[in-house]
């Protein structure tokens, strides 16, 4: 009997979208975007600086004005690759994390994996001002990996909170649940900022407005391994994850590890999440949208179009928000996450429209 429960799992048809060949030739439109909108970052803002002016600041060439130089380097680049990278990095980590949950609304804010980091930078700020912040101003990469430290701590605990909850909960309620602890940590930031002093505080409060712009050349050397790693990671988890869509039973079927999937797929997570959270302070929606969208565009559920997609995707709509953020509007009192909750709470309430469950508490 379990022979042929087994042979009926292992040769059913998979329920996932394969992806339209169609489709693929959406990819190379995403790359002209994502190139697209990176010059528009370096060019558009309080100086205007023509293309040919950015080309030749980067290779090296001699430009009309020195100035672009500084301007490019030293503040338009930073900020432009952090905010690609970021994107690609949430984006990333949703998809796995909708995937592993079987839940369309999981995501790193969602699920309070935001909270969680912001809750470790908390505490490494206190530690910080309780020891003496000059302690780490002068290790200066012990003080890029205590922060980093703090968030992918803070990320994971929660994570692994949601995990055993999971199994007990409902979709519905595990969203609950989840945003409930993230309130929990947003008030136990609160009482931890207490203890500490109020040039700490006004960083912390800076870090939590959530911003591509307070990422600089030296934080990369940390960024961008973690998030290779995570993003790597993710790649090769492609063909178990869509696997995970048929099931648990299915995947075991095919002699897949579940127990050994989920903890990469956790720990991939974890590593998009955490370091950009630490760098880039909590930006939302990212992770919740984009892999909705990448799904949308290319009609697929196959993680290995999708894992790309959502890369590209990412980098594209995390840019052109931070790109009209800085415009050079007559008085800046626009934020990072209030453009994004402008594009994603929209994408959220059709997601919850859609879906049949998301529009009560069934099971």
């Amino acid at each position: 009997m379990e022979s042929t429960i087994a042979t009926s799992v292992t040769t059913a048809k998979p329920k996932y979208r394969l992806a339209s060949h169609a489709r693929l030739f959406l990819f190379p439109v995403l790359l002209i975007c994502l190139i697209v909108v990176f010059l528009l970052e370096l060019g558009i803002g309080s100086v205007s600086i023509p293309v040919s002016g950015i080309v030749g600041v980067l290779f090296g060439s001699e430009v009309a004005d020195v100035t672009w130089s500084t301007i490019i380097l030293e503040l338009r680049l930073p900020r432009t690759l952090a905010a690609m990278i970021g994107g690609a990095a949430l984006g990333a980590a949703g998809l796995q994390l909708q995937t592993l949950f079987k839940n369309p609304l999981a995501g790193p804010w969602a699920l309070g994996l935001t909270a969680g980091a912001q809750l470790g930078v908390a505490l490494v700020v206190t530690a910080a001002a309780v020891i003496g912040s000059s302690f780490l101003e002068n290790i200066e990469v012990l003080s890029n990996l205590s922060i980093v430290a703090g968030a992918m701590l803070g990320c994971l605990l929660v994570l692994l909170i949601m995990v055993t909850v999971s199994r007990y909960v409902s979709t519905i309620t595990l969203l609950i649940f989840g945003l409930m602890l993230g309130y929990l940590a947003q008030g136990l930031i609160s009482v931890v900022l207490h203890f500490t002093n109020q040039s700490q505080t006004k960083i912390f409060a800076g870090w939590n407005d959530g911003s591509f712009a307070g990422v600089y050349w030296e934080h990369f050397p940390v960024l961008v391994p973690m998030v290779v790693i995570g993003l790597a990671g993710g790649w090769l988890m492609a063909k178990p994850l869509n696997a995970f869509l048929l099931g648990e039973n299915y995947a075991r079927s095919l002699g897949m590890s579940v127990k050994r999937t989920r903890l990469i797929t956790l720990g991939c997570a974890v590593l998009l999440a955490g370091p950009v959270t630490a760098y880039c302070g909590p930006v939302l929606f990212l992770g919740l949208i984009v892999p909705h969208l990448a799904r949308g565009l290319f009609n697929t559920s196959d993680h290995k179009i999708l894992m790309p997609a959502v890369m590209l995707l990412g980098g594209i709509i995390a840019q052109a928000a931070d790109l009209f953020v800085h415009l050079p509007w007559e008085k800046h009192f626009l934020h990072l996450n209030a453009v994004n909750a402008l594009i994603g709470a929209p994408v959220v309430m059709w997601v919850i429209l859609k879906n049949r469950k998301m529009r009560g508490f069934e099971v």
